[in-house]
């Protein structure tokens, strides 16, 4: 089962997230930033949900929590509503400089979406370019480093697995190529895009190619942690709890 409000979180703090990373590596999204005349901050203000601003310049994205650098604010009523504009592009309400808001939401917005849609709900031709493929792979664990936390801290079932953990940092990555860190704080998580430096707990993945057949069921787990392909270490607690977590992650996502 999915709550409607947990949902909106993993949308905001995992899959938009996202476009913090697209924009600092995909071609085509850095050609949308580097359009941008003025730099806009766009927030996404949910009732009994999120609120969040991405901030859209030359520079790429920057995503902030709260509304406080806001230049133009969207509101949407219930976690569904703003769930709506994910999956159906229905926006919201305009509440702060509608028309920036709009024209951003036309424009800029949705050009980045639809390229990180691309990369991240690929076609058969395009896993088969190995660059693609490698960023197909980052993209996909940066969303899921956002929607752990997004999940450990508002799905009732995520919740208990959160509640099993001590205080503390968990790193996941790929060798060489990417590394999250999970922060464990009074029973809540929180993301950090960047390796931690005292880990309590490890799971890093040694290849691209194993880490997008984790992310896409097709090889075993139990097996590649048998042949050493996976690391864990640390308190193997902490990492089989956001195991299970990562299990109502792919229900989320579907």
């Amino acid at each position: 089962m999915i709550d409607q409000k947990a949902l909106a979180y993993v949308n905001a703090y995992g899959v938009l997230r996202a476009l913090e990373n697209l924009c600092d590596l995909v071609p085509e999204a850095k050609a949308v930033c580097a359009k941008m005349k003025n730099p806009v901050a766009f927030c996404v203000d949910v009732k009994n949900g999120p609120c969040v601003t991405y901030k859209v310049s030359k520079d790429g994205c920057e995503f902030i929590e709260g509304d406080a650098e806001a230049t133009c604010k969207m509101s949407f009523g219930s976690p569904k509503a703003f769930n709506n504009l994910i999956n159906n592009s229905t926006p919201g309400i305009p509440s702060k400089n509608p028309v920036q808001c709009l024209a951003f939401l036309l424009g800029p917005f949705t050009k980045l979406t639809t390229i990180l849609t691309k990369y991240l709900q690929p076609s058969e031709t395009d896993m088969k370019n190995k660059d693609f493929f490698r960023l197909n792979t980052i993209l996909t664990m940066y969303v899921i480093g956002g929607a752990i936390p997004a999940l450990a801290n508002y799905d009732d079932i995520a919740k208990i697995s959160a509640s099993g953990m001590v205080d503390g940092s968990i790193q996941m990555g790929i060798t060489d190529e990417v590394y999250v860190t999970l922060v464990v704080k009074d029973k809540k998580m929180k993301l950090i895009k960047a390796k931690p430096e005292n880990p309590r707990a490890v799971m890093e993945f040694n290849s691209i190619e194993l880490a997008n057949g984790l992310f896409n069921g097709t090889v075993s787990t139990i097996g590649e942690l048998c042949a050493g392909n996976i690391k864990m270490a640390g308190m193997i607690n902490m990492i089989d709890n956001v195991n299970r977590i990562l299990d109502r992650v792919a229900v989320y996502l579907g």
